[in-house]
């Protein structure tokens, strides 16, 4: 069995190039530009937000206090009623990418990582190019896309976002395979 540490320059490597791809996907190509939509209102949004002092968190309306409660008349009148939502919401400020940055390359490398072992347990040294395309590949696919779809199903993200997001994991695995492809150890 190969020892996971020799595997470290494919490991970096993949995540570097992820990381150059997705700015490219976001900066350059631009197709997520109109993933999310400006409310009609934005500013009598945020000026009743900020009225409201909620705390950096997640939400949503309408909430139960309780499965108990999610039966009764009431809440299911707040339901039929709406709107509902799913909020976020941060600490205004001046926004830093840099951290988002430093935790997307951390995650870039976790996800190498992960395909580094599931490769590693399958193949020995010297396996064919195609052989370490294939396991190294399909395991960043499903840890860049295939995660995101619960998104849709469960929070009401557009699944037009979620195919999006499919396509880049797709490259995303396709650069990264390449990567172990070409630099398997003999």
């Amino acid at each position: 069995m190969i020892p996971l540490l020799s595997l470290w320059l494919p490991v970096l490597l993949s995540a570097v190039v992820v990381f150059i791809l997705s700015s490219l996907v976001h900066m350059v190509f631009k197709y997520h530009a109109n993933d999310r939509r400006k409310l009609p209102d934005e500013d009598a949004a945020a000026n009743a937000l900020r009225q409201l002092h909620i705390p950096p968190g997640e939400y949503v309306m309408p909430r139960p206090d309780s499965m108990k409660q999610m039966n009764t008349p009431e809440f299911q009148e707040k339901v039929k009623k709406g709107p509902g939502a799913l909020l976020t919401i941060w600490e205004g400020g001046n926004p830093s990418m840099g951290s988002n940055l430093i935790q997307w390359f951390v995650f870039c490398i976790a996800v190498s990582f992960i395909a580094a072992y599931v490769t590693r347990c399958a193949l020995q040294p010297g396996a064919p190019y195609l052989s370490v395309f294939r396991f190294a590949g399909t395991t960043a696919f499903c840890c860049y896309a295939i995660g995101g779809w619960s998104e849709s199903i469960w929070y009401k993200r557009a699944w037009s976002t979620s195919i999006k997001n499919t396509f880049d994991g797709l490259l995303y695995a396709l650069f990264t395979a390449g990567m172990f492809g070409w630099l398997w150890p003999s």
